[in-house]
Order: C-alpha cells, then structure tokens, then sequence
C-alpha cells in the first residue's frame, strides 16, 4: 500500500483549487500556494506548465496514486483503442477504491482506498484489498458486515455532499454494481479536468 507522507491539502493550496470540493479545504480561507512564497506574484504559466499541473491536478485527485502507477495507467489507455484521454479516465475510475469513493461508502479517496486495504470491500462476494484492483462492468462492489456500522461509513453514506453517478447502480445502501465504463463529462469532478493536457505531457 501507498502511504502518503505530506498534508493532501497542500496539493489543494499549490494548485489553488478545491480539487476534491470539500468544505473543509483550506483553499477556501487561503487560495495562495503553501511555504514563505506562496504569496508571490506569479508568471505566466508555459505550455509544459500547464500540461504538468493538469497531470499533477489529475493524479493528486485519486489519492495515494504514484508517479510510476499513473504512468502506468497512461501506457495502458494509449495501447488501448479510441481516445486517449477518455480511455486514461475510464482505467482510473476503474479502480476499487474510486468505485467506493464514488458509491458513497467513504468520504474521502483516501478513507476509501483504507477501507479497501484493510479488508472492509468485497467485489462479486470476494474480498479484495486492493485499491488499484480493475473493476469489470457488471462486476458487484460491496461492503462486509462488519464494516456498515462503522461511523466513516455512515456519515458519507448519509451525507448530501455529493451524488453517486449514473454509471454505479445502487443495489442497496452499501452495494453497488459497475454499470459501464465512463467517460470524462460522467465523471463528477468538482474542478475542470483536463486529460488532453496529461496525454501531451507524456507524449512529448
């Protein structure tokens, strides 16, 4: 399992945007960057700019994720057929512990991939405790006994803060089955995503 080593937040603040749109993110009191320079005026962003903040934008928003795992994610969606772009959103909210985040079963995609990792998720009545694990359309996402009691669970599933998307089918209030493999105008993005700028940073 990754284990993430610096505040989440501070991705917010470096990038400006509430990227999981949450109340509590400090880019809502402070929209500077993080550290004794936040403050200063900024330049106009080049080109690779851009394309590395958008990666860096995407990545971040999926949580635990590293530079070697995205990269892989991207090598697959370019060998896959069809556009690029699409294809790198469809593998990543392919992933088990997008899928709970999605289906409401945690709050945030880090309490989800921990509620994957230690044992609480189960895919077609099989336990699975791996995040990064690939879900199939028609596959069922579930949680264990155990875990729909557990408060985490009980405050995202009741909360109005975001909506479960129409490609998860609610089979239950802590079940859902994978309807079919987005694409990026389905996926609810609190902030602008732009996988077209991602897939040129890594053809360059």
């Amino acid at each position: 399992m990754t284990k993430r080593l610096t505040s989440k937040y501070k991705i917010d603040r470096r990038l400006g945007e509430n990227i999981w749109g949450r109340p509590k993110s400090p880019v809502n009191k402070r929209s500077y960057g993080p550290g004794q320079h936040g403050q200063r005026r900024k330049g106009k962003t080049s080109d690779f700019g851009l394309q590395l903040r958008a990666k860096q934008k995407l990545k971040g928003y999926y949580g635990n994720v590293t530079e070697k795992q995205f990269r892989k994610v991207y090598d697959e969606a370019v060998r896959t057929k069809g556009d690029t772009s699409q294809n790198l959103i469809g593998l990543l909210e392919r992933r088990l512990d997008a899928i709970v985040y999605r289906a409401k079963f945690a709050p945030t995609v880090f309490a989800a991939r921990q509620l994957v990792s230690h044992g609480h998720v189960m895919v077609n009545g099989r336990r699975c405790t791996i995040g990064s694990a690939r879900i199939r359309p028609g596959d069922v996402v579930e949680l264990r006994q155990r875990a729909k009691d557990m408060a985490l669970v009980l405050e995202a599933v009741a909360s109005s803060e975001r909506e479960v998307p129409e490609y998860l089918q609610n089979d239950g209030p802590t079940k859902v089955v994978f309807v079919r493999v987005p694409t990026l105008d389905e996926v609810p993005y609190p902030v602008r995503m732009e996988p077209n700028l991602v897939v040129e940073f890594y053809s360059r």
